[in-house]
């Protein structure tokens, strides 16, 4: 009457295709502060009337688990983007994607789990061990159970718990964190008492979810801004205008800072201090009753805004000092100079500020590597992974990497008709290629294409009609101003969770070794654009590496 399949947390299970189940016992395995995932894939076969059943898990107490059912969301991808046949389906449908906590309760208490006849259906199991559990192989017995008691079907599995701590991940993380946008889905006025509260929990859950770098929105970040438009006012630093001279205010970016910290944030990065797609302008920036100051029709490199830069970087300098967060800054220029005008442009932007930023780091996606060439030394470039060679050949002191839309061809990604290891693999090849930084630019942009209007998550995937469903966002906006998560969230985690678990295996047998085991047994070693189409390799790889780290320990 039911099928139980365990499957791995590469799987990504549609309503009319089973999943293969995983057999080997020792599959999955963890370290201390590390969560790991798997699937609970289920099929009710023989029923003719939708219903209800109870899923329940069995594990000893030193198991905490948090389950979730993945639920089915519309996604397409625009018929300009360049596809290659690792894709799940290019055609418009429905995709496993939001993970929506299972806490739906009858008024006995009983958790319902729908049981829809005829297609699968799948929840999601987040195991991780507590602090006082000791090393060893652990079951886990997962159980679907009509509400009478009477068991459908079970199946069983281990994981072995590693007692050694998994590192923290030793270079910045971001994925754009887009404050006005939380503030427009939920109705509230910005940095207002709620609008605080939901950016917390929002910031709080990307932090959970090893998300270690919080875009911080100094003024509006111009960003993804139609051309004489502008987004919602977010504005962490007040101005007052005084002729020539401004004055600054900090109280809310204090604020910031001090939930950052609370909340384990580990880098700090300033939102761009030029337009996006050129530096030709200046971003919107109000004083604080709201008159704007700078825009669209400022000149980037205009003696007004200089002037009032000139002011404004040495104060809020001199304030990440007195916080102690000057180390952990990055200050971005402006995002992705396409062309030789634009990289004209951002050399001048450039010039305007690096005086003033002497000892921070600057890094911005330079996709164009002329554009890097005529700032080498004093920009750290982050390059698109499907652009990246040039920059590995050049031997750049410090390289971050990056995707988002336009790498949908042969290179890792999370869009929602990717497989799994698509996602999952980005952690291997930025250890292999020692990446210092990777940048996304969306973790939660609910607007359209150049913020022309706000969107509906749940409904509209790809900007609507702009990107590749799941470009734009990896976490959902609950109901209640809580974040809810994405499958490609988890997977992203767990890819950035190999990244740290390869650098610990290098302090134990040095990083030639571990080159050695990523490439090994294949016929060509990996790169951003060849790398096994399969989720065996990542999880037969992550197995050896956590044995050898047992090992050597």
């Amino acid at each position: 009457m039911l099928e139980l399949r365990l499957v791995s947390a590469l799987a990504k299970v549609f309503p009319n295709n089973a999943p293969p189940a995983t057999n080997d016992d020792n599959w999955l395995s963890a370290l201390t502060n590390e969560t790991v995932s798997l699937q609970a894939a289920y099929l009710y076969k023989n029923g003719c009337i939708r219903s209800w059943a109870v899923l329940k898990i069995e594990a000893p107490a030193e198991i905490e688990f948090t389950l979730r059912r993945v639920q089915y969301i519309p996604g397409s991808i625009p018929s300009h983007f360049k596809t290659d046949e690792g894709y799940i389906s290019t055609d418009a449908g429905l995709f496993p994607d939001l993970l929506e906590p299972y806490k739906g309760t009858t008024k006995t208490g009983t958790n319902r789990l729908p049981l829809v006849p005829g297609i699968w259906q799948s929840c999601w199991i987040d195991v991780k061990f507590k602090a006082n559990a000791s090393a060893g192989c652990y079951p886990l017995k997962i159980s679907i159970e009509k509400s009478n008691g009477e068991v459908l079907s079970t199946a069983e599995t281990s994981i072995e718990y590693i007692s050694i701590n998994l590192p923290k991940l030793h270079i910045p993380r971001t994925q754009w964190f887009h404050t006005d946008c939380l503030a427009e889905y939920y109705n509230v006025e910005a940095f207002s008492e709620r609008h605080w509260q939901i950016i917390e929990n929002f910031a709080s859950f990307a932090v959970d979810h090893g998300i270690n770098t919080l875009l911080t929105p100094i003024h509006t970040p111009p960003l993804d801004t139609e051309i004489g438009n502008e987004r919602l006012t977010v504005q962490l630093i007040d101005v007052t205008q005084h002729g020539k001279i401004y004055e600054f205010g900090f109280e809310k970016f204090e604020r910031w800072v001090a939930m950052c910290k609370r909340i384990g944030v580990e880098y700090y990065e300033m939102a761009h201090l030029f337009t996006q797609w050129g530096a030709k302008h200046a971003p919107k920036i109000v004083d604080t009753n709201g008159n704007q100051l700078f825009g669209w029709e400022t000149d980037a490199v205009g003696d007004a805004y200089k002037n009032y830069l000139s002011q404004m970087l040495p104060a809020l300098t001199t304030k990440l000092d007195q916080l102690g967060i000057a180390k952990k800054t990055i200050f971005h220029i402006s995002d992705e100079p396409e062309n030789e005008e634009h990289a004209k442009a951002y050399v001048k932007a450039r010039e305007a500020v690096i005086s003033l930023l002497k000892g921070y780091k600057i890094a911005d996606a330079l996709t164009n590597y002329d554009s890097y060439k005529q700032n080498e030394h004093e920009i750290i470039p982050i390059a698109a992974i499907d652009h990246i060679t040039p920059f590995l050949e050049s031997g750049a002191m410090e390289l971050w990497c990056y995707y988002c839309c336009a790498q949908s061809y042969k290179v890792p990604n999370h869009f929602f008709m990717l497989p799994s290891y698509r996602n999952r693999v980005l952690g291997v090849l930025m250890y292999k290629y020692n990446m210092d930084g990777f940048l996304h630019w969306a973790y939660n942009f609910y607007k359209c294409i150049h913020s022309v209007y706000p969107i509906d998550p749940f409904r509209t995937t790809d900007a609507d009609g702009t990107y590749p469903s799941g470009d734009a966002f990896v976490v959902y906006p609950g109901k209640d101003g809580k974040p809810l998560a994405s499958l490609r969230l988890m997977v992203a985690q767990h890819a950035f969770n190999d990244l740290r678990a390869l650098k610990l295996l290098e302090a134990k047998i040095g990083r030639d070794a571990v080159v050695e085991l990523i490439d090994r047994g294949l016929d060509t070693q990996i790169t951003f654009t060849d790398f096994p189409q399969n989720e065996a390799y990542l999880l037969n790889l992550r197995q050896q590496v956590n044995s050898l780290i047992k090992k050597t320990s």
